[in-house]
């Protein structure tokens, strides 16, 4: 019965996968725009950033709209179907949830960050308008 179970599942995914991912391009933000100065000055703090994510998560879809609403250029790393993602996130934050941001800082400490809403709360905190 629970290969029967996980098939279903399996396939009502591979049938709404591209209904969310088109439902994600329709409602996309619009990015806050900042002079070019503070935008450049953004782009620099961001670049220490990673996002683990799976393409057609909700979850995910929640975080990279944020991003795209804070105008974020941060790397979106697919640990769904790279495995060397998958395994630097399992090997890093311990577990293969997303999505998860890798903060790394200037002395090269990393930080974990699970669960959505913290890491909205968080990318609004340090890049929200003011």
């Amino acid at each position: 019965m629970k290969p029967l179970i996980r098939l279903f599942f399996k396939t009502l995914r591979l049938i709404l996968a591209p209904f969310m991912l088109l439902g994600y391009w329709l409602t996309r933000p619009k990015g806050i725009v900042r002079p070019a100065a503070e935008q450049t000055a953004v782009d620099a703090r961001t670049r220490t950033l990673a996002l683990y994510h799976f393409p057609t998560c909700p979850f995910c879809l929640k975080t990279r709209r944020t991003i795209q609403r804070l105008s974020l250029k941060i790397e979106l790393r697919n640990a769904q179907h790279d495995e060397s993602h998958r395994a630097a996130l399992v090997a890093g934050g311990g577990k293969p949830q997303v999505p998860c941001l890798l903060i790394t800082d200037d002395n090269g400490k990393q930080t974990w960050l699970y669960e959505s809403d913290a890491i909205n709360a968080w990318l609004n905190r340090e890049f929200g308008a003011a």
